[in-house]
């Protein structure tokens, strides 16, 4: 297990005290976007196709704090678009850190090891590198030949400077079990500090819509994918709680927490989820008060949340199931 011990205790002292202050809703991960621009043009993101006047704005870093302090999380994670493209990107996480949020600065590799000496490494950040899969399929998952070999010489390089780095990795239809644990065990071999992973979900704006997973699927697949994981042949490090991988393999049943991983970008606090763009409010309490939340996740019948696996919806779900009396022992135990 990845999950660094220190982050770990913040974030379960935190879960304690939203349980002893009676909230029955409150953020885990602030999923913090800078901008949507980018320097690859993924066919399953949809980012970029947003109008060119917003693909040319900018957070400010005063736009990101406010929204971190609003919003109160203990994680920071900064997608994109490509952050490390957003000109102030150094000053922003900085002062993330120096409050004493831990940061996951999301990147596709291609800008990180020029721009490592913006940056000083800390428990604090984790550069967290995106990589599908072996050289030939992530090159044509980013459409762009040569971004592998870039991204895994960068992740060597802020590794040999004392940066955290881990791996994000999307695992879309008709992707060969035998080829992702190949992946695996390549990623382990780059000592990272674990590898975070998650299904395929159609983003309503991704240009390619047909190899997303259906719910059924994507249990199967990663049955599949993590056998020799959950059979203790494998120790892959993975930056997960241990029953958010039982949820994607279909042990439990799992209900989405939406409200757990809220998204801020330069169009507003969006409603409801990262993957769902259905409006945007002006503050995080707009967002928590006025959005219906019973109007989403699996429970709710809603036709776009039937298939959805992902981690920014089950992963706060599986923090809060982990603060339970019978799992605490496990997710206490993956730590070491």
């Amino acid at each position: 297990m990845a999950i660094q011990i220190e982050q770990a205790i913040a974030v379960g002292k935190y879960l304690f005290m939203q349980r002893l202050m009676g909230r029955k809703k409150f953020p885990l991960v602030l999923m913090l976007e800078p901008l949507f621009r980018c320097n690859l043009a993924c066919s399953g993101c949809g980012k970029i196709q947003h109008p060119k006047e917003i693909l040319k704005q900018n957070l400010t870093p005063e736009d990101c704090f406010k929204a971190v302090e609003e919003c109160g999380a203990p994680v920071v994670s900064i997608p994109g678009g490509e952050p490390l493209l957003h000109p102030q990107i150094d000053q922003i996480v900085q002062g993330l850190v120096a409050r004493k949020k831990f940061v996951y600065l999301c990147t596709n590799g291609i800008l990180l090891e020029k721009t490592l000496d913006k940056f000083k490494p800390s428990p604090y950040l984790t550069f967290s590198v995106h990589l599908d899969g072996l050289k030939a399929h992530h090159d044509q998952c980013v459409d762009r030949e040569g971004v592998f070999e870039i991204a895994v010489q960068a992740i060597k390089v802020a590794k040999s400077k004392g940066f955290r780095v881990t791996t994000n990795t999307t695992v879309f239809s008709g992707a060969s079990s035998q080829e992702m644990q190949n992946f695996f065990d390549f990623l382990e071999s780059l000592e990272l500090d674990g590898m975070m992973i998650s299904p395929g979900y159609s983003y309503e704006w991704a240009p390619d819509q047909e190899h997303f997973l259906k719910r059924e699927q994507t249990k199967a697949l990663f049955r599949e994918i993590l056998s020799p994981y959950q059979s203790g042949k494998k120790k892959w490090n993975f930056n997960h709680n241990p029953l958010f991988l039982d949820f994607l393999m279909g042990k439990e049943d799992y209900d989405c927490t939406p409200w757990g991983s809220p998204s801020y970008s330069v169009l507003g606090w969006q409603k409801p989820c990262y993957l769902l763009n259905e409006g945007y409010y002006s503050s995080y309490q707009e967002l928590l008060e006025k959005t219906d939340w019973e109007q989403y996740g699996k429970s709710s019948g809603n036709p776009k949340c039937t298939d959805c696996m992902v981690h920014c919806g089950y992963e706060p779900t599986a923090a809060i199931e982990a603060m339970k009396l019978e799992n605490m022992g496990r997710s206490i135990g993956a730590l070491f």
